[in-house]
Order: C-alpha cells, then sequence, then structure tokens
C-alpha cells in the first residue's frame, strides 16, 4: 500500500528531566493510534534536553567549576542506548504500530552524542544516527558521529532516513542519504527559523522526497522562572515549526508554532517516482564521470587495539 499517514510530534523536553519528558512522550500513545500514523518523528535532544543558552562555565583557554557541574548533570540527563527508556519506546512503538524516530542525547561513557534513535513495531530498535557535526558551541559537550551511523531503514511509510538540525545544511551528507534511496526524510531539530522551513522544502525538493520536521518547543525563561543571557525573558526559547514536505517541496502541513502536538498528513510514495521523472539526483540527473563521492562507513573509535 503506497498511502500512509506520517506525523510530527512537537513536543519538549521537561525541567523535570528525562524520566518527565518520557511519561509526556508516551501520554501520546492514544493521540497517535487515534491519528493512524505509521510513523512518529519527534524533535532533536529531545530526551536528554537542548540546554539553550547554557554556558557550560566556558571561556576561550579555561573552564569554570560551575560549568564541570553543568555538564555532570546533563550527562546524568542522557539516556543509554540500549537502556531502559529504550525498552519504553520500543513498547510504544509496538503498541501503536508506528514506526519512531526521535532525538536523544546519547551516553557512550563519558561523552555524549545527540543521537536519532529508530524504532520498529516488530523489531523495536533497529538503527541510530549519530550527528556528524555539532553546531558552533554544541561542540563543547557532544561528541561527533562517525560514517558507521548513516542509516536508511525499512518502514511502513517507506524507506526512512534521518539528518539532525544543521547536517541538513551538508551537501555531501544529503547526497549519501540520497543514493540510498530515502523516501521519508527525518529532521529532528531545535531550529524555529523560518529559514529552517525553507531549507525543509529545499530538501524535499533535491531529494524528491517526502520530509518530516519535528522541532522542539520551550516556553520562555520568564514561564521557566529564569533568566538567559541576551535573551529576551518573555521570548519563547524554542518556538516549534514542525512542518510535513512533500517531493516537489509542497507543504502539506504545518507549520505548528508555538504549541505542542501532533502534526499529520497522508503521503504517497507512488508519487516519488513522479517526481523522480526529471530529476534524480543521485541516478539520471548525476554525472559520476565528472564527480564522485566516497563515504566512509566504518567506525571510527578513538583507540584500536590490534592483536596477532
Amino acid at each position: 500500500m503506497s498511502k500512509s499517514i506520517v506525523a510530527a510530534l512537537q513536543i519538549g523536553s521537561l525541567p523535570g528531566g528525562k524520566g518527565e519528558t518520557l511519561e509526556q512522550i508516551l501520554s501520546y500513545e492514544q493521540a497517535i493510534i487515534d491519528s493512524g500514523a505509521c510513523l512518529v518523528v519527534m524533535p532533536e535532544a529531545l530526551l536528554g534536553g537542548y540546554p539553550k543558552g547554557e554556558t557550560f562555565g566556558t571561556q576561550l583557554g579555561y573552564r569554570l567549576p560551575e560549568g564541570r557541574e553543568a555538564f555532570a548533570c546533563y550527562h546524568a540527563n542522557a539516556i543509554d542506548v540500549p537502556g531502559p527508556e529504550t525498552e519504553a519506546l520500543a513498547g510504544l512503538s509496538a503498541r501503536t504500530g508506528a514506526n519512531l524516530v526521535l532525538g536523544v542525547i546519547e551516553r557512550n561513557g563519558h561523552s555524549l552524542f545527540c543521537t536519532v534513535l529508530f524504532f520498529d513495531p516488530q523489531a523495536g530498535l533497529v538503527a541510530r544516527h549519530r550527528k556528524l557535526m555539532p553546531t558552533g558551541t554544541e561542540r563543547l559537550i557532544w561528541g561527533k558521529g562517525d560514517g558507521s551511523t548513516l542509516p536508511v531503514v525499512e518502514g511502513k511509510a517507506g524507506r526512512i532516513g534521518s539528518a539532525v538540525c544543521w547536517e541538513n545544511y551538508m551537501p555531501l551528507l544529503r547526497t549519501a542519504m540520497y543514493a540510498k534511496g530515502v523516501d521519508v526524510w527525518c529532521a529532528p531539530t531545535v531550529d524555529e527559523r523560518e529559514m529552517w522551513r525553507v531549507t525543509m522544502r529545499h530538501v524535499a525538493c533535491e531529494g524528491r522526497c517526502f520530509v518530516v520536521t519535528a522541532c522542539q518547543v520551550q516556553p520562555s525563561p520568564a514561564a521557566l522562572g529564569g533568566s538567559v543571557e541576551n535573551w529576551p525573558d518573555e521570548r519563547p526559547l524554542i518556538n516549534g515549526g514542525s512542518l510535513i514536505v512533500g517531493p516537489m517541496g509542497d507543504v502539506l502541513a504545518g507549520p505548528l508554532v508555538g504549541e505542542a502536538g501532533l502534526l499529520t498528513a497522508e503521503i504517497d510514495t507512488d508519487e516519488l517516482v513522479r517526481a523522480r521523472y526529471d530529476f534524480d539526483v543521485t541516478g539520471h540527473y548525476s554525472r559520476p564521470d565528472v564527480f564522485e563521492l566516497r563515504v566512509d562507513e566504518r567506525a571510527k573509535p578513538g583507540v584500536r587495539f590490534i592483536q596477532d
């Protein structure tokens, strides 16, 4: 069956941490079932959090003790993969019959990664993608993924792949994902800006694929009872903007702005053939005699132990 319902679940990390946020995710179970969605995409860093405005006590050339404490708290709120949170999410996928794609902060020893997890209703956790390039000061707290976590998996809505937030601006990453035959491009993010929505339409049109982007929504510092340096107290920290886009760049649903909710649209993967009739970026519209892209998918651990 080529037609299906896909969804973006626009919610935000809660002040109570990963446990409270997980309960919030699970509370949408009936809404997902009622929507008939077979794919639900959730925002970047949803479990673990995106501490917008946090400096982690860092200045060029030195780091303050309070920054180390902030990182320790952030590390404690990250999740292990696999772990109890992934078990709960696998259960949600099974009960709703939907593939789930969502952003988490993954704890691997003492390093953290901004990671996307893929869940299948029958198989549970089937894949992960670690963000290749954290943006700006995200590099203080997140490691970089390698080429071993660039999955495109079979889902009920088609072949599913993901790029996180500003990874979507990396042309070579996009090309690699197109070459893997992605049908539904999942883009967890915390970028609320209008240019992000333009980017999502561009990715859909360039890749001739469906795009589902899910953005966090976070209240203002004042609503949270605090303040963030150089940020207006009454301005929402993250204002949403989740969107679903068709393979010609047409907006199918959204943007959902300023509130939590489940955004849905019907897609038809039969439309991908028609869309790629005149533009197949890694197929008939490519020039391999002129341009060549090599993708190293080997895992790159920090240390390799070699024995004879």
